[in-house]
């Protein structure tokens, strides 16, 4: 398997992080998800399941912030639609990000079950996608935490990739 995301000089376009315009946010927060190209995936595979995460948030929050976790995501597509995190035409399943965090407090649906692109307070921050190519759906339900998702992915990974996507602060 091989993914790519489109960048604009190697940066995250605006529109799906810090910079967004208004109409490209929810209350104040970059909401809608960038598209996700798909190549050479294996017909063993059943579903896939992404994972986003910015690991340079430790120094500044003290853990790695969870922008999107999503599963259940069909494996015969070619690519993840732009804004599938908020319309969910194929009825993908996802987990909780990180404003659903006790330190943050966030109770809104709406944020914490979905994307929510990158806001890198103090420099430009290094992301990482992660795409995983299962052998099964998982048996996960909305909101459910990164925890339960390596656990459920444990000996069904077929096959995998990963980029590292920069993000402007």
């Amino acid at each position: 398997m091989k993914i790519n995301v489109i960048t604009e000089n190697g940066y995250l376009p605006e529109k799906y992080s810090k910079f967004a315009k208004e109409e490209y946010t929810y209350k104040g927060n970059p909401c809608i998800s960038f598209p996700i190209e798909f190549n050479y995936v294996s017909n063993k595979i059943q579903s896939l399941a992404i994972t986003f995460l910015d690991h340079d948030a430790i120094p500044v929050c003290g853990f790695t912030w969870i922008h999107w976790l999503a599963c259940n995501i069909p494996s015969k597509i070619l690519s993840l639609p732009e804004n599938i995190s908020i319309d969910n035409s194929l009825n993908i399943v996802q987990g909780q990000n990180s404003f659903a965090s006790s330190f943050i407090g966030e109770k809104d649906l709406n944020i914490i079950h979905r994307y929510i692109g990158p806001t890198p307070p103090d420099k430009d921050h290094h992301y990482t996608l992660t795409v995983y190519g299962l052998d099964k759906k998982l048996d996960l339900n909305e909101g459910y935490f990164m925890n339960d998702f390596f656990k459920a992915i444990n000996g069904h990974v077929i096959e995998s990739d990963q980029l590292t996507i920069l993000a402007k602060s």
